[in-house]
C-alpha cells in the first residue's frame, strides 16, 4: 500500500501519536484521562482528521473480538464466585516443601490459569495470595511476584483466549481453537520450565536464607487467613435489617458516669439521666411484651432496676444479649443469622458449583472441537446467567467493559494508521528480511515484533503487523502463513515480561500488590528489568524453535 496524502500522513501520525501515548502513559500531566479514554480521543481524531469515514471507523471495530471477549469475562467472573480461584490460591501452599518449592508452583498454576482464564484475571486474583504466603513463612515477595507475572504472560500464550492479543490473532488468522494449542503448547511449556530456572538461578541465594522463626510465627499467616481471601464468601452482618439495627439500638449499654461533686445541678442531671433510664426501661418492655414467652421468661429476672449507675448498666448489658440471641429470631424472623450452614444450603452450593465448573468444561471442549468462538464464549456467559437464577447484574457489573470500550478506539485508531501506508512502507522495506522460512528472517521478525510490543503494547502491534506479516507468509506457503501468525502470538505475548511496562499483566501484579492491605509491596522497576531482560530474550528464542 502506498503512502497516503501528506495531510493524512501527518495527521493520522498526531493522531495515532496521542493514542499511543495515553495508552503506554495513562496518567501523563498534560492529559491524565486514561488509557481508555486515550483511545477513544484517538479514533475520533482520525475521524475528524479525515482519515477515515465514520463508516469506515465503524466496519473496523471486531465485533467477534469483543463478543469472545465479553464472554471470557463473564465466565471468570461466575469462576471467581464458584471459588475456582480460592483453590488455586490453596494449592499454593499445599504441603509446601520450602521457598524454592513454592516458586516452581507459582510458575505452573499461574501458568495454567492464564492459559484457561487469561493472564489478567490470573494475575487480579492470585497477587495477594502469593503475597499472603510469602509473609506466612517470611519470605521476600519480589521473587514470588515476579514468577506470577512472568508465568502469566507465558502460560497464555498457550490458548486464544489466554490474552486479548491471541484473541485478535485467533479471530483474525482463522486457526482452530485445537491447533493454535498444538503449535505454542511446546513453546509454552519449555518456556515455564527455563523461567522458572532462570528465576532460581537468580534468587537461590535469596530463598535460601535461614527464616528466622519468631518474626515467622508474629507476622506470619495462619491457613484460616489463607482461607478467607477476598473473593471466598465473608461471614454476613448479623444487623442486615434497618429494623434490626434500630432494635438492637435500644438496648445499647448507657456509661453512666457520676458528674463531680462540684459542678452545679448535679443533682438535676442526675434525675434526668434516670428518667432517660426509666423511658428506656419502658421500651424494653413493650418490645418484648410482643415477643415469645421464651423472649419473656429470659428477661423475668430483671424487672427491677436499681437506682445505683453502675448497677443500672450491669442489669442492662444481660437483657441486651439474651433478648437479641434467644429471642431475636422469633420476633424477627430471617434477620439473625450465627453463620451455621444448612444441609440444604450447602448441597444447593456444591450444586451450582458444579453447573459452573460443567458449563466451563463445555464451554473448552466446544472450543477444542472448532465451533465459532466467540458465540461459544457467549453462549457459556449466558448460560451461567440463567444456570444461577439471580439477578445477573451484580456479576455483570465486575465486567471491564472500559477494556471493551478501549478495543473499539484501538481498533478504529490502528485501522486510520494503517490507512496512512506508513505501516505497510515500513513493512515493505523490512519484508525481504523477515521471511518466516529462514532462521535469520524469524529472527529479524522476532526481534521487530519485540521492539513493537514494548514500544506500541502488544496489542496494536498485533493489529499493525499481522495482516503484513500473514500476507509475506502466505506467498510462500499456507503452512508458514499459520506459522507466523503463531511467532506472532508467541513472541508479542512473551515480550511482556521484558519491562514492568510491557504487559497490562505486569502492572496488574504490581498495582494489586501495592494495594494489599496490610501486605502491602512495591515491585520496582529496575528489579523486574533486571531479571525480564535475560528471561525475554531466552524465553523467546528456545520457544521459536519449537513453534509448528
Amino acid at each position: 500500500m502506498a503512502l497516503a496524502s501528506t495531510e493524512k500522513v501527518i495527521l493520522g501520525s498526531i493522531a495515532f501519536s496521542i493514542f499511543w501515548v495515553l495508552a503506554v502513559f495513562p496518567s501523563v500531566p498534560f492529559l491524565p484521562v486514561g488509557r481508555t479514554a486515550g483511545s477513544l480521543l484517538g479514533a475520533m481524531l482520525m475521524v475528524i482528521f479525515r482519515v477515515i469515514t465514520p463508516d469506515q471507523a465503524y466496519a473496523a471495530i471486531d465485533l467477534p473480538i469483543l463478543g469472545l471477549l465479553f464472554g471470557t469475562m463473564v465466565v471468570s467472573v461466575y469462576l471467581e464466585k464458584a471459588d475456582m480461584f480460592k483453590h488455586l490460591g490453596k494449592l499454593l501452599s499445599w504441603k509446601s516443601k520450602g521457598a524454592h518449592d513454592l516458586l516452581l508452583r507459582i510458575c505452573l498454576i499461574s501458568a495454567i490459569s492464564s492459559a484457561l482464564f487469561t493472564n489478567d484475571t490470573s494475575c487480579i486474583v492470585l497477587t495477594e495470595f502469593v503475597l499472603k504466603i510469602a509473609r506466612q513463612h517470611n519470605l521476600p515477595p519480589h521473587p514470588f511476584l515476579l514468577a506470577l507475572a512472568s508465568s502469566a504472560n507465558i502460560g497464555s500464550s498457550a490458548t486464544p483466549i489466554g490474552n486479548p492479543q491471541n484473541l485478535v490473532i485467533a479471530v483474525q488468522s482463522k486457526i482452530s481453537f485445537g491447533s493454535f494449542i498444538v503449535g505454542i503448547l511446546p513453546a509454552m511449556v519449555i518456556g515455564i520450565l527455563v523461567n522458572a530456572l532462570i528465576l532460581l538461578c537468580m534468587y537461590w541465594k535469596l530463598l535460601s536464607i535461614q527464616k528466622d522463626k519468631e518474626d515467622a510465627a508474629s507476622e506470619g499467616v495462619d491457613e484460616e487467613d489463607m482461607s478467607s481471601h477476598r473473593f471466598s464468601p465473608a461471614t454476613m452482618s448479623h444487623c442486615t435489617s434497618p429494623n434490626l439495627q434500630e432494635w438492637n439500638s435500644r438496648f445499647e449499654p448507657m456509661d453512666i458516669q457520676s458528674p463531680p461533686a462540684t459542678m452545679n445541678g448535679d443533682a438535676n442531671h442526675v434525675e434526668s439521666l434516670r428518667n432517660r433510664l426509666t423511658s428506656n426501661e419502658n421500651e424494653i418492655r413493650q418490645v418484648l411484651s410482643s415477643a415469645p414467652a421464651s423472649a419473656r421468661n429470659s428477661t423475668a429476672s430483671k424487672e427491677t432496676l436499681h437506682d445505683g449507675a453502675s448497677q443500672k448498666k450491669h442489669e442492662t448489658v444481660p437483657s441486651k444479649e439474651v433478648v437479641s440471641v434467644n429471642g431475636l429470631n422469633d420476633v424477627f424472623p430471617g434477620t439473625y443469622s450465627e453463620g451455621k450452614e444448612t444441609p440444604a444450603s450447602r448441597y444447593k452450593t456444591i450444586l451450582w458449583k458444579s453447573r459452573v465448573y460443567l458449563v466451563t468444561i463445555g464451554m473448552l471442549i466446544s472450543l477444542l472441537m472448532g465451533l465459532n468462538m466467540s458465540w461459544t464464549a457467549i453462549t457459556a456467559a449466558l448460560a451461567l446467567v440463567v444456570l444461577d437464577f439471580k439477578d445477573a447484574r451484580p456479576c455483570l457489573e465486575k465486567v471491564s467493559y472500559s477494556l471493551l470500550i478501549f478495543f473499539c478506539g484501538m481498533f478504529i485508531t490502528v485501522n486510520g494508521f494503517n490507512r496512512t501506508g506508513i505501516p505497510s512502507t515500513l513493512w515493505d522495506w523490512m519484508e525481504p528480511h523477515a521471511k518466516v522460512n529462514h532462521a535469520s528472517g524469524i529472527a529479524v521478525l522476532a526481534v521487530v515484533i519485540l521492539v513493537l510490543s514494548n514500544v506500541a503494547s502488544n496489542v496494536p502491534t498485533v493489529l499493525l503487523l499481522g495482516g503484513q506479516v500473514a500476507v509475506s507468509a502466505a506467498a510462500i506457503s499456507a503452512a508458514e502463513e499459520k506459522k507466523s501468525w503463531l511467532i506472532l502470538a508467541w513472541v508479542s505475548t512473551v515480550a511482556g515480561n521484558l519491562s514492568l511496562l510491557g504487559s497490562a499483566a505486569n502492572l496488574i501484579v504490581c498495582e494489586q500488590a501495592r494495594r494489599a492491605p496490610d501486605l502491602s509491596y512495591t515491585l520496582s522497576f529496575w528489579n523486574h528489568l533486571k531479571f525480564g531482560v535475560p528471561s525475554t530474550i531466552i524465553v523467546t528464542a528456545i520457544g521459536l524453535t519449537q513453534i509448528r
